[in-house]
């Protein structure tokens, strides 16, 4: 059987953006321009770059029992998405952000994780499940047991773990374990590996470096700059694309789903990154209402 699937095991957000020019100080009401919703959750929306860039996707997540869920469901329908292993709960309600975004498209953003934190070892598939594909996707909005539990599932299968350490947080013993390739960006970087946030090429890759000293494969974001990896005997050095920046939101995404979507088509780890490394690219350069 060959293996082509992604498989992402990840968060689900029903989003609200608000367009405005000042972020608001500690007990301040800024005034905000526009407002619209966004569906997001790093899960979806690194499930729905996979797909785009061609492969077949299937989405493992939780949503609640509410208009957000069935918004949410609806899109990775209409994405392009499997979601047959997407469950509804009534433990607690769909996960939603509020996102606050700048002209310049710098944003920040609050998370309601609700659902997502209601995954366990339970969601995982069995041996079957996993016969014909080729990475599985994992980030940290959803509770390290439920990585940890799919990516031991998923290496004992064959399956190449690509784990997108955001956000930051410690990782356990259990689920480092299990990481085959590990993609950070400056702020994930300096956590995991100690020391200041890396900003040039030079400096993501003694970043990388260092934490190849615990994953197989480690690729470290420098935002425009552009990224470095080190890995199975291999460095390399991928510079930004210069492009006029519309909005970075989800640039990392639009990263890690696409690089999962070339390692699934078979591409060697240098095409796959700068593959991956041109669409993340794309996306910031495209307005919201096209992408």
């Amino acid at each position: 059987m060959t293996r082509d699937r992604v498989v992402v095991l990840g968060s689900l957000h029903y989003d609200i953006t608000v367009a405005t020019a000042n972020w608001p100080s500690l007990g301040e009401t800024a005034v905000g321009s526009a407002w619209a919703p966004k569906l997001g959750g790093k899960g979806r929306n690194q499930a729905v770059a996979a797909a785009r860039a061609g492969a077949l996707t299937e989405m493992i997540g939780a949503v609640g029992v509410d208009q957000f869920g069935t918004e949410l469901v609806n899109d990775l329908e209409v994405k392009g998405v499997g979601h047959q292993r997407l469950r509804a709960t009534f433990a607690a309600g769909s996960g939603m952000s509020v996102a606050l975004f700048q002209p310049d498209g710098d944003y920040r953003a609050v998370i309601v994780s609700g659902a997502n934190l209601t995954l366990d070892g339970d969601d995982i598939p069995g041996a079957p499940f996993w016969d014909d594909v080729a990475v599985l996707v994992l980030q940290n909005e959803v509770p390290d047991t439920a990585n940890a539990a799919a990516a031991k599932a998923a290496r004992a299968a064959g399956v190449t773990v690509l784990l997108n350490a955001a956000p930051a947080r410690e990782l356990s013993v259990e689920l480092a374990a299990e990481v085959d390739l590990l993609v950070v960006n400056a702020v994930e970087a300096a956590m995991l590996a100690g020391g200041a946030e890396p900003h040039t090429l030079d400096e993501a890759m003694a970043a990388a470096r260092v934490l190849a000293n615990r994953f197989p494969g480690v690729v470290v974001t420098a935002g425009g700059s552009g990224l470095a990896y080190v890995g199975n005997g291999l460095s390399l050095r991928v510079a930004g694309e210069k492009v006029a920046v519309v909005n970075t939101h989800g640039a990392g995404d639009a990263f890690v789903g696409s690089l999962a979507a070339r390692l699934a088509a078979g591409d060697a780890i240098e095409v796959a990154l700068r593959a991956a490394n041109h669409a993340a690219a794309v996306l910031v350069a495209t307005p919201e209402e096209r992408r």
